[in-house]
Parts: structure tokens; C-alpha cells; sequence
């Protein structure tokens, strides 16, 4: 994405207010500024926009409206919603919003448009960056996000485990990261797991596999769940639920986005970003329930339900992972319908057993507006896997606790990892919000980011 940052001498000021410091912002505005303001009604409401008019009829300064210190629910990405208020231009802002950084951020994530089917101009506008604010970062951030959003907003038709595999060789190029890719029925022997939930389509499933850094350094490796569409399988999803399912790669997605920020910021550690990457079909030969694989770890799994396919395809990737025996290995993935329902679609839970990661996960997570929410690995739900004819079962009966009985699934397939840390994310922004419209979303990635930058930074 080009820049969006600017230096100019003649920006126009962008004035935040609250509806607590209006009274004091409108006394110092000039006489016919004011009266104009007071005419257009404006009052600070957050998200509230006014151009003031200079006497050339040219925009002299915008008013934008933000939260009041301390409310509950401010927003530090509110100004995200200005590239698709203001006229093309230069600006900047003229006093300080609640946190520039986040929201020169915003600004930036705010002039998405996904373009790729039909014309939709990304405004024309540039910010000159606040004092301080490193836009390298900045846009670092913004860059993957766009990977991320436009990977998840392509149908299946143009988005399957073929062209997921081109974008994620792309990226390896432009990095100079090494890549390879097991395809089709080559799956069979070592990847069980992953080819069971491929084999129905004709668009051959793939494990890709990319490596970047020096090899002396930790080892960091990110794997991600590829379902580039979802129809349930056998136990086939109702219409609706199959509506977004475009966005089952959405794990996939963000750890490119994350492994993108990695590499161009060039922190100092090994890197491995695993991707199985399949579509669960329906056909003649689709795996079916109350069937039985042998996974690549060696532990046998009885198909409770061809719908939870995610944990799959993960489990032989990880499996693969762990016997590499990384010091971080981090896992995200778009899984359970009961993440969403126990914490909604902008709060994606975590898992960890590394106290201090999962320290550092949660501050970031607050630190850079990215939000997550540790979930427990419940030992006493650990024995709902159990099967009566195979190791686990991928679905146990009953309902209950959903994302942790996923997340207990996955963790049976890592062992030797130093650190492990699993992620439930939605990856869908189902209603538009400032910097976040509707559609695909980059999930966890700049949390996770920031906690690597803060341990890996040169």
C-alpha cells in the first residue's frame, strides 16, 4: 500500500475535542469558524466531523469528535474513521488525540478499500505524522493488515489452497525466505490428517512450508489454519453458516500478515510459518464421521464431526512443528462457533501455559489496540477427547466449553516446543467500525508482533 504519510508545511490541522472540551475549543476559534460550528450544530460528539471553512472558501481546520478521558468505551482507533470523511488532502494533527501512535495507525488502516472485483478509490488523503511516531512501524502494521484483509475478503473461486500457496510463495520471495509446498496425495503418509479433510475437493490440499533467518538464532514458528472454504463436510453447514466460510483461512492469513511484519522488520530470530491449506468438500470420498486416522504424531482420531476440521489439519502441522523443538511456537486459527459466543467477533481467546507469555500476550494485546482474552487449558475437560475406539475424538459430545476442548485437542500434538500459544480468532469484522470496515480483519497479529519485536528486536 502506498504511503499514506506525508511531510507538508501547509497541512490542514485536524482539532480533536470531546463534548467536555468543546466550550473551550469553540472560544478559540475565529469568530465566523465559530458561529459556523455553532450553526452546524456541532457538539464533540465522538466520531462528530466538521470542515470550518476559511474566508477563501478552502477547509481551514476539521473538528473530529473523540471520547471523553476515562469513558468505557473509548476508542483509540476512532480517528480511523476520517480518510472516509475528509476531502483529498494534507493534514495533521493539531493537538493530541488519546494516543497519536494508534491513531496515526488508524488513520492509515482507515483507507483500506478491497478493489479487487469493482472500483473503490482509497481516499486521497495523507497524513503528516505526529512527533514521535515511528511511521516505519506504523506502516509495517498497516502493510500486513491490508495482506491480511485482502487475502480473507477473496472468494474461494480466485482464494483456494493453490493460490493461498502463490500468495505465501510471494511473500517468501520478497523477503528471500525459503519455500516448499507437499501437494495432493504426497499428503498421504506423513500429513494424514490434513489430506483426510482435502481429499473431497478437486483443488489438491497443500502444506506449505516457509523459513527465513539465521538458523543460529531461537526458534519462532507460526502456524496457521488454511481451510479456504468450509462447507462442514458430511455433517454439511446450513446456508448461513456457510455464507462467510471464505474466511476460514483467516489463520492463514494472519500469520502471513504477522510473518510479513517479522521479516521487514527484520528481528532477530529463526523463523518457520507452517500453512496447511485445504477446502472441505463434499463428495464420494469425504471423510466421514465415526471415521479413524492416524495422525502424523501417531495418535489415532476418531472423527466426531467433519465440521471441526480446523483442529485437523493444525494438529499434523503442529505435530511437524514440535519436532523441530521450537523455543515459540504459535498457532491461530479461525475454530469454534463457541469462542464467538463466549466472547463475540472482536475478542479473540488465547491459550497458553507460559505464565510469562501469556503476560506479555495480554498487555500488548491492550497496548496496541489488538484485542485477546486468556482462556484456561482446563486439565479436568482434557478427558472429554477420550474415544471409546481411537486415542481422542476430534468433537467430543455434549457442547460444552468448545474453544477449550479445541484448544485441549491441539495442545496433545505439541510436546517438545519451549512455549506454546494457541489463538481462536474470528477474523471478520462483521459490522464497520473506525479503521475496521466490514469484511476481513487482521486479528492477533500485531499483538503477537509486538511481543516478538519486544524479544527478537535487534
Amino acid at each position: 500500500m502506498p504511503s499514506v504519510f506525508e511531510t507538508s508545511s501547509t497541512a490542514i490541522p485536524i482539532i480533536f475535542v470531546t463534548k467536555s472540551s468543546w466550550d473551550a475549543v469553540r472560544e478559540t476559534l475565529p469568530p465566523a469558524q465559530r458561529q459556523f460550528a455553532t450553526a452546524s450544530a456541532f457538539a464533540g460528539k465522538p466520531g462528530g466531523y466538521l470542515a470550518l471553512p476559511a474566508s477563501d472558501g478552502t477547509i481551514a481546520q476539521v473538528l473530529f469528535g473523540l471520547e471523553d478521558e476515562g469513558a468505557r468505551s473509548r476508542d483509540p482507533f476512532r480517528p480511523g474513521a476520517l480518510p472516509g470523511l475528509l476531502p483529498p488532502g494534507i493534514y495533521r494533527f493539531a493537538n493530541a488525540p488519546h494516543d497519536a501512535r494508534l491513531a496515526a495507525l488508524a488513520f492509515a488502516l482507515g483507507c483500506y478499500r478491497f478493489a479487487r472485483y469493482r472500483k473503490s478509490d482509497r481516499p486521497d488523503v495523507r497524513l503528516v505524522p505526529p512527533d514521535g511516531v515511528d511511521t516505519a512501524e506504523i506502516g509495517r502494521m498497516a502493510d500486513a493488515a491490508m495482506l491480511a484483509r485482502d487475502l480473507i475478503n477473496t472468494p474461494s473461486n480466485d482464494m483456494g489452497p493453490e493460490e493461498l500457496a502463490a500468495a505465501a510463495q510471494s511473500l517468501a520471495a520478497e523477503f528471500g525466505a525459503s519455500f516448499a509446498c507437499t501437494i495432493g496425495d504426497d499428503l498421504k503418509k506423513n500429513f494424514p490428517l490434513i489430506h483426510a479433510v482435502g481429499m473431497a475437493s478437486d483443488r489438491a490440499p497443500r502444506l506449505i512450508d516457509i523459513g527465513w533467518g539465521d538458523p543460529a538464532h531461537p526458534k519462532v514458528t507460526l502456524v496457521g489454519k488454511g481451510v479456504c472454504f468450509d462447507t462442514g463436510g458430511l455433517d454439511l453447514k446450513p446456508s448461513s453458516g456457510m455464507l462467510i466460510m471464505k474466511k476460514d483461512m483467516g489463520g492463514a492469513a494472519n500469520v502471513l500478515a504477522l510473518a510479513r511484519m517479522v521479516m521487514d522488520a527484520k528481528l532477530k530470530l529463526r523463523l518457520r510459518v507452517l500453512i496447511p491449506a485445504v477446502e472441505n468438500a463434499v463428495a464420494g470420498n469425504a471423510f466421514r464421521p465415526l471415521d479413524i486416522f492416524t495422525s502424523r504424531k501417531g495418535i489415532t482420531v476418531e472423527i466426531g464431526n467433519t465440521d471441526a476440521e480446523g483442529r485437523l489439519v493444525l494438529a499434523d502441522a503442529l505435530a511437524l512443528a514440535d519436532e523441530e523443538k521450537p523455543d515459540l511456537l504459535i498457532d491461530l486459527g479461525t475454530l469454534t462457533g463457541a469462542a464467538r459466543v463466549a466472547l463475540g467477533p472482536d475478542l479473540p481467546p488465547f491459550y497458553t501455559n507460559d505464565e510469562t507469555l501469556a503476560a506479555d500476550v495480554a498487555r500488548c494485546a491492550v497496548k496496541e489496540n489488538d484485542p485477546l482474552w486468556r482462556m484456561p487449558l482446563w486439565p479436568p475437560y482434557d478427558a472429554w477427547l477420550d474415544s471409546k475406539t481411537a486415542t481422542i475424538t476430534n468433537a467430543p459430545s455434549g457442547g460444552f466449553a468448545g474453544s477449550i476442548t479445541c484448544a485441549l485437542f491441539l495442545q496433545r500434538f505439541v510436546e517438545q516446543a519451549k512455549s506454546w500459544l494457541h489463538v481462536d480468532i474470528y477474523g471478520w469484522t462483521p459490522s464497520a467500525k473506525p479503521a475496521r470496515p466490514e469484511g476481513g480483519e487482521c486479528q492477533a497479529a500485531r499483538a503477537i508482533y509486538k511481543v516478538l519485536s519486544e524479544r527478537y528486536a535487534r
